[in-house]
């Protein structure tokens, strides 16, 4: 097998388009297995703000979007959530919200710091493009990791679907963390009107050239209220076979199998870790709340407590043959790293 940095846009190609389902799961379970094992990791994701400055136009929560309900979470409710998510023993506490300004950078490093004295985690933000000087003030108070999707790798589709953000500046606030030491995830979506087949090859191309730590690897599903309503969603065989082409490419590389995916397929989490994923992300946010951070339609897990979202990803795991690991799910590119 290859090193992660030798594949080819031939290679890309062959594994996207001309090799069976069944031959990339092996691949992919082979490669998985060489970086993490049979190890699943578990992140609290809490979604604090659904409020965003943002016009995406596949996005729910775009900011022309008059008919969300809109909510903030104060920031004790945010740090009572992560002490919430450590007393049930997670060890990754993600923070995401639209890009609401109305959290000043004051505000969100107050909440970081004060979740590091509460509670033994890492923190993982996704807040969307802040500057430099942010960044490096959230990496002071104690935040690890950052995830910051590009969606999209054609800087002209890149255009289209998020009007009102710059490409180039998507990419240098990915670089920004890097040089900044986070533990950085990006990722892009899957079924996107407009995505051609040499795009999504594209896609691929760069997740392999950022050498992340994180990919975030989802279908695109239409929402009612936004300028890509009557699209159709991204197929469970596309996303499957994606997810395993980046599982072969980057190598060492944590791939959470989404809630997007088990949102298309009520077994597309299962599905996802067969073919190279492995990770889950555990919704946590206030179930007051939660129905309303809505990017798409018929989320799963609105509704749920924790201990029925608990129990069921336990029958996940265990019915792709795998096991939950509760450390810290640090990167694995950090050398010596023990998860």
């Amino acid at each position: 097998m290859k090193n992660s940095q030798q594949y080819t846009r031939n290679d890309i190609v062959c594994l996207t388009q001309n090799t069976e389902l069944s031959d990339l799961q092996d691949l992919s379970t082979r490669e998985r297995r060489r970086w993490c094992k049979d190890d699943i990791f578990l992140r609290a994701i809490i979604e604090f703000s659904n409020y965003c400055q943002r016009n995406c136009c596949y996005c729910g929560l775009r900011k022309d979007n008059t008919k969300v309900s809109r909510y903030r979470m104060s920031p004790d409710e945010i740090v009572e959530a992560a002490v919430f998510a450590d007393h049930l023993g997670y060890k990754t506490i993600v923070l995401q919200s639209g890009e609401d300004s109305a959290y000043t950078i004051d505000d969100l490093c107050s909440i970081v710091r004060k979740i590091k004295e509460k509670v033994d985690c890492v923190i993982t933000l996704s807040l969307g493009e802040r500057s430099r000087a942010d960044y490096a003030r959230l990496k002071q108070a104690g935040a690890e990791r950052y995830l910051l999707k590009f969606e999209t790798s054609d800087v002209v589709l890149f255009k289209k679907l998020k009007p009102d953000s710059s490409y180039r500046n998507r990419l240098q606030c990915l670089q920004d963390l890097r040089e900044l030491g986070y533990q950085t995830g990006s990722g892009m979506m899957v079924g996107l009107p407009g995505q051609t087949e040499q795009i999504l090859i594209e896609d691929i191309e760069l997740l392999q050239k950022l050498d992340l730590d994180m990919i975030g690897i989802g279908p695109f599903i239409a929402h009612p209220d936004t300028p890509l309503a009557n699209f159709e969603n991204g197929s469970l065989d596309k996303t499957l076979r994606v997810i395993a082409a980046v599982r072969i490419v980057t190598g060492n590389t944590h791939l959470p199998a989404t809630t997007a995916i088990a949102t298309i397929n009520s077994q597309g989490r299962q599905q996802a870790l067969l073919y190279g994923a492995n990770v889950i992300m555990f919704n946590l946010t206030p179930l007051q709340y939660r129905a309303k951070y809505e990017i798409y339609p018929n989320k799963i897990c609105v509704d749920e407590n924790p201990i029925e979202c608990a129990a069921c990803v336990e029958e996940i795991v265990a019915s792709v043959g795998r096991k939950i690991n509760r450390g810290y799910g640090n990167s694995l590119k950090i050398a010596g790293s023990s998860f």
